[in-house]
């Protein structure tokens, strides 16, 4: 009688080990599980920030300070070069409050456009500037809004050879600039292009 007692004990406290062993391993399983699913995440947002770096990479501007044919340098600027001025403009992420030197500044007509880039990217809208003689078959003349044009302009990627809509225009000194980004980057030489009305001094 007494062994059958101890064999019963036995039983008893082999299923509760047993029990306890199940449900540490459950335990082990969900929290290998959740660090798992930690991982993904952390992996598809470092993911999304290495696609957000590609993009931004792949809108950087010509940076050769190569100037457009027929381009004539400003005979009064309001900015000469060498001057330090404040950007008041946000074409580009970093743009907006940054330090910039003016390298050079030209008189001429700046328009404001839509286009398809030519490697297949998605149309990009109101791009500003491109300047009259970096648009194929023109004449002096200042080009109406809405009128189509094909760029000879190759700041960015996808630029030469689109076809653009003229959006606005306005008879004004542009400059090229070098510019320390304000998000820390390097920083961007002979960016084309930025307007009178884009920079100050104080």
């Amino acid at each position: 009688m007494n062994r059958s007692k101890f064999l019963r004990g036995l039983l008893s406290l082999s299923a509760v080990a047993l029990l306890a062993a199940c449900s540490t391993d459950n335990s082990s399983e969900e929290s290998s599980e959740a660090s798992s699913e930690n991982t993904s995440v952390e992996s598809s947002s470092d993911s999304s920030s290495t696609d957000h770096t590609e993009h931004m990479d792949g809108m950087m501007h010509d940076d050769s300070g190569e100037i457009p044919s027929g381009l004539k340098e400003a005979e009064n600027p309001a900015y000469s070069v060498g001057d330090t001025v404040t950007l008041k403009s946000g074409h580009m992420e970093g743009m907006e409050g940054a330090t910039a030197e003016i390298v050079g500044a030209f008189d001429t007509t700046a328009y404001e456009i839509s286009y398809d880039p030519v490697n297949g990217g998605d149309r990009v809208e109101h791009h500003k500037w491109v300047v009259q003689e970096e648009i194929a078959d023109t004449e002096e003349q200042m080009i109406e809004p809405g009128t189509e044009v094909t760029l000879e302009a190759n700041h960015m990627e996808g630029t030469k050879g689109a076809t653009a809509t003229i959006e606005s225009s306005e008879n004004t000194t542009v400059y090229m600039i070098d510019y320390q980004p304000t998000t820390g980057e390097e920083i961007v030489k002979n960016h084309k292009w930025v307007t009178d009305s884009e920079v100050t001094t104080q």
